[in-house]
């Protein structure tokens, strides 16, 4: 019986952070996230329960006293301390889904490896991260299909650009977490890998049933609805603490059957179904002699192993049936029987021939890319020969290494050199691989899977630093970009329309307006230091503005030394060019000095005293002719509106085009999300694909990026309606691409049916 010790109460770690952002995450993702933690803090205590047990058989069978007692101070140390890693543990989950909804803006860009830096790496870390990397492709293995589903979901609700490697309940975080979580345990690495591998067993197993549960939430929220993932499989109960359990976590094909549901065994044969109705209607019929023998599946792949290492680099010069078709013409001829293929193996030929009809016909794929694909022919048909549950699994690694392959090339672009692209070189390897070694063996695609999985992470996260880096600079330009109109519409609103001294004018077009964006971006427009400067920015208008009473000319006394010192601070504070500043400031007190003496009186003015003391103290120049004004008081009629551009910037206008909001283009721009990936037709013979990185609010400005996350585009709301109307944008389908190809076949084949039944 667990005892109260044991227990980890879950609130406890999200109210030590009273103010954590958390509180800001979707109804919907906060219950994903407590359901989530509820069944992990479960999984945990079952490890731990079971630990024990565990390590006591291993050090039973240990070949040393040495080796035992490090055994028997692992089980203590696990005791010890399993309360503080199921905290820390579970501490991890919920920060992670509290970082969500915030950009990690002013992260340091990690540094490149280099071959330095890793012979620094020590045995024990490289041992770990080699079984986390076993870890994390097996359950990707497996449960691709629903955690990629959910990481699309929670993409919609949050702001932080999620994938299925730092989705907070991906097998990669969770993994991270319990190492970090374990770092405090002395124990050495022999025992660490296999608390590694316990934890694998009593909680990565069960995370294909924690995604689908994940998935249900958020449906019922009505998040992306139309995802229909697979039903998981049901585990017939936890395992058990015996080490003579064999585990259900590896990723061989031998253990398909254990957890494919009788609606997967069905699939085949409902495709089998529907192409035996179609026989001698749609499709031909089979046409065999009366003496004709089927071959065996195993003398099928021999043939096709045959056909596999001849195969040419054009996949267009090959014909697989009619090749498949001569062979059997020729074994035929030697032994003296008709041999034909087994309907069953010929309804495997003839669905895998489509479905790569489909895929070579994609336009999402580059022309490139196809040709490396297409040559995958042989070998995929080899798996399905082989098992069955290829049609119907989206977790089997055959699809899996397809629609990774071609989700990695979403945003390639056929180039001249491609020999020179490292995913380009990549895919050509795999392809390589499969038609030299892959016999009769399956578990390559395991193997290459995960191998293709570790290169596009590397890949992506470059990618992700690059696009993040683009959003932050691009959202930079968009502050930047509000500041600036906000100083031109306080400027125009001041200037526009008025004859001010050209120097004035000056000063707060090319100055002072620096001044009052620094102030704007430091502070924001309701703050009182912006109120500050634009009161400043009056007092100088006001100050060189005519003026013929008494009390102007008092209140300008007041004023001109406090303004010719805010004017100053400012002009330093915004780093203005000093010599500039000094010519100002000399023109400017000319032009006081002016207006002071077109206020003077004469001498029998009751106040001439007071006068001649303020002249004195100001030291006012003789009155001159005023014909002979001095260049500082030139006057000039602001008639056009100020626009301030950084150097070297030119400002796009909107096109000039009105569209109603029910448009169809400006329902198409607006259905864009972040992430989409497009391909513009910029004339007759260039393309130009883009992901969608960023949509900057303030400006209404949509960024797009490449592969690699660097910037290449950027459009109005208006400019992409325009474009979509004129058919220049085409939407590049995300889905998986097998399963596309699937849907498409099994959609051709209903629509065959019904029109042969007419």
């Amino acid at each position: 019986m667990r005892t109260d010790a044991k227990v980890v109460h879950l609130k406890a770690s999200a109210e030590q952070k009273p103010t954590s952002p958390a509180g800001r995450l979707p109804v919907a993702l906060i219950s994903v996230r407590d359901k989530a933690a509820q069944q992990l803090r479960l999984a945990l205590q079952t490890l731990f329960d079971n630990a024990d047990d565990s390590l006591f058989e291993i050090a039973d069978r240990a070949t040393s006293n040495a080796e035992q007692n490090a055994f028997f101070e692992a089980m203590r140390d696990l005791r010890m301390k399993r309360r503080g890693i199921e905290r820390s543990f579970l501490q991890q989950v919920f920060e992670s889904f509290s970082k969500l909804n915030q950009y990690e803006i002013g992260k340091p860009a990690p540094q490149e490896a280099s071959f330095e830096s890793l012979a620094l790496v020590q045995n024990d870390e490289l041992e770990e991260s080699v079984a986390i990397d076993t870890m994390v492709a097996k359950v990707m293995s497996r449960a691709s299909q629903p955690l990629s589903h959910l990481t699309t979901r929670i993409n919609v609700l949050v702001s932080k650009k999620l994938d299925d490697k730092n989705n907070p309940l991906g097998p990669q975080q969770l993994c991270e977490y319990f190492l970090e979580a374990c770092r405090s345990l002395g124990v050495e690495i022999k025992v660490k890998l296999i608390i590694l591998k316990l934890f694998e067993r009593y909680v990565l197993t069960d995370l294909e049933q924690l995604y689908a549960e994940s998935n249900q939430i958020l449906v019922a929220a009505s998040v992306l609805p139309e995802l229909q993932s697979a039903q998981p499989r049901r585990s017939s109960g936890r395992p058990v603490a015996s080490g003579n359990s064999p585990s259900r976590s590896g990723a061989g094909f031998s253990e398909a059957p254990a957890y494919v549901d009788s609606g997967v065994q069905e699939a085949f044969g409902s495709l089998q179904a529907l192409l035996s109705e179609l026989r001698g209607s749609a499709l031909p019929a089979r046409n065999l002699p009366s003496d004709a023998i089927p071959i065996s599946s195993n003398d099928l792949m021999r043939l096709l192993s045959h056909l596999q290492s001849r195969a040419p680099q054009q996949v267009d010069e090959f014909d697989l049936q009619n090749q498949l078709e001569q062979l059997l013409h020729r074994v035929s001829a030697k032994s003296g029987k008709s041999r034909v293929v087994g309907e069953v193996d010929e309804d495997v030929i003839n669905l895998v021939s489509m479905l790569f009809e489909f895929i070579l016909d994609d336009r999402t794929l580059p022309d490139s890319l196809k040709a490396l694909i297409g040559r995958l022919q042989i070998p995929v048909l080899k798996v399905a020969v082989l098992d069955k549950t290829f049609f119907s699994r989206g977790s089997h690694p055959a699809r899996r290494l397809l629609n990774e392959i071609a989700s990695a090339s979403m945003g390639w672009a056929d180039q001249d050199e491609v020999q020179r692209d490292s995913l380009y070189q990549k895919i050509e390897q795999i392809v390589a691989r499969l038609l030299n070694d892959f016999v009769d063996d399956p578990a390559i695609f395991s193997e290459l899977l995960a191998d293709f999985l570790a290169f596009t992470g590397d890949e992506r996260r470059r990618s992700e630093l690059l696009e993040q880096r683009t959003r932050d600079a691009e959202e930079g330009r968009a502050k930047a970009e509000m500041a600036r109109q906000e100083v031109e519409h306080a400027l125009n609103q001041r200037l526009f329309g008025k004859t001010l001294p050209e120097v004035v004018v000056r000063l707060l077009q090319e100055a002072w307006s620096k001044v009052l964006l620094l102030t704007c971006l430091k502070h924001g427009t309701q703050s009182e230091q912006w109120q500050t400067a634009l009161a400043t920015m009056d007092d100088l208008i006001w100050s060189v503005a005519p003026h013929e009473d008494l009390e102007s000319r008092a209140r300008l006394l007041e004023l001109v030394p406090s303004l010719l010192k805010n004017l100053r601070d400012g002009l330093v504070s915004a780093a203005f060019d000093p010599f500039s500043t000094s010519d100002f400031f000399t023109r400017l007190e000319a032009l006081h000095v002016q207006t002071l003496q077109q206020l003077n009186k004469p001498a029998s003015d009751p106040l001439d005293l007071g006068e001649s003391a303020v002249d004195q103290k100001l030291e006012l120049p003789p009155r001159e002719d005023p014909v002979n004004e001095p260049a500082s008081s030139a006057m000039v009629e602001v008639n056009e509106e100020i626009v301030l551009l950084a150097p070297g910037e030119t400002r796009e206008h909107e096109p000039e085009i009105n569209l109603d909001d029910n448009d169809e283009a400006l329902m198409q721009v607006d259905n864009l999300r972040v992430g989409s990936w497009v391909e513009f037709q910029e004339d007759e013979d260039h393309k130009l694909r883009c992901k969608l990185a960023a949509v900057i609010k303030p400006t209404g400005k949509y960024i797009f990026v490449n592969r690699t996350g660097m910037k290449v585009l950027e459009k109005t709301r208006m400019g992409l309606a325009i474009e979509f109307r004129r058919g220049a944008i085409r939407l590049l389908n995300d889905a998986l691409l097998f399963d596309r190809a699937l849907e498409s076949v099994i959609g051709n084949l209903r629509s065959l049916k019904n029109n042969s039944g007419r």
